[in-house]
């Protein structure tokens, strides 16, 4: 008479039937479900990686969007009142899908700009003056500080939506949170294959054209270029530029350090963020 494979040993049972085997003691608290997951890994029927997404799964319940947004004055947003050829130095330089884009004001938030949609203007149009961003802005989704990361989430695959602003007591601005970022505290840091060139200080746009992050060091630009400038007295290229300007200089201000030229591209009431820049004849 054959074997009765219908043991309770769950070593003889698929890895369905063995989390089934694991929980069948039906926890009715969060600790009793730590407890059986922590049970099962010792038991070889779920692996570290599964107990963690579990968890993050778990604990986002008890998160909010303040928590984990990025704050208002690291957010990268886009003027729409910005020209072409400004708009695409900073979607090059910082290489993400989506943008917000606003009025005057970091409060005045018009909509959202998928790269993917500038593509199909700029092989339409010869000349960049005749695109506007505002007509193929999407609309924004804002939500408040105190949203709920799984309340969000479902939010966020029911209606297709990426991106929020998010916003606070009075209205304004406070931070900018993604559907990535929400994942990320699920299964961990999300990279793509485009990472780990985010931090590029020095990117070749076109001939003797340049995006150059203002915190590049001295000796890096100086490395690059076959420059010659002093790292005595500032340690970036921004340091520099501040001390030409003599102030702290606003979006399309110019201005020369020995034969190159330094356009501001991106800046903000504290510092300088992004430059463009190109080489004069000596």
């Amino acid at each position: 008479m054959s074997e009765d494979r219908s043991s309770n040993d769950p070593s003889d049972k698929s890895w369905i039937e063995k989390i089934a085997y694991a929980f069948s003691s039906e926890p009715k608290t969060r600790e009793d479900l730590f407890e059986l997951l922590a049970v099962a890994k010792q038991n070889e029927v779920i692996d570290d990686d599964a107990i963690s997404i579990v968890e993050g799964a778990m604990h986002i319940s008890d998160m909010q969007a303040r928590e984990i947004m990025v704050p208002r004055p690291q957010m990268v947003v886009l003027k729409a009142d910005q020209p072409l050829s400004e708009l695409l130095p900073i979607i090059i330089d910082t290489g993400h899908s989506r943008y917000p884009v606003i009025g005057d004001t970091l409060d005045n938030v018009l909509g959202i700009l998928l790269s993917k949609d500038l593509l199909p203007l700029l092989w339409k149009f010869e000349n960049s003056a005749d695109i506007d961003i505002r007509d193929i802005l999407r609309p924004a989704t804002l939500v408040p500080e105190s949203k709920r990361l799984n309340v969000l989430l479902r939010d966020f695959r029911e209606k297709r939506h990426h991106m929020a602003v998010v916003i606070d007591e009075y209205g304004g601005a406070a931070g900018l949170i993604t559907i990535e970022d929400i994942l990320e505290q699920i299964v961990g840091e999300i990279e793509d294959e485009y990472d780990e060139d985010d931090d590029l200080p020095i990117r070749k746009i076109a001939d003797n054209d340049f995006v150059v992050q203002a915190l590049t060091p001295i000796d890096d630009f100086n490395d690059y270029f076959d420059a010659r400038f002093s790292d005595e007295e500032f340690d970036t290229i921004g340091g520099l530029l501040l001390k030409a300007f003599g102030h702290l200089p606003s979006r399309n201000e110019a201005t020369r350090l020995d034969n190159y030229e330094f356009k501001v591209v991106n800046a903000d009431s504290r510092q300088i963020h992004l430059l463009r820049m190109r080489q004069l004849d000596a």
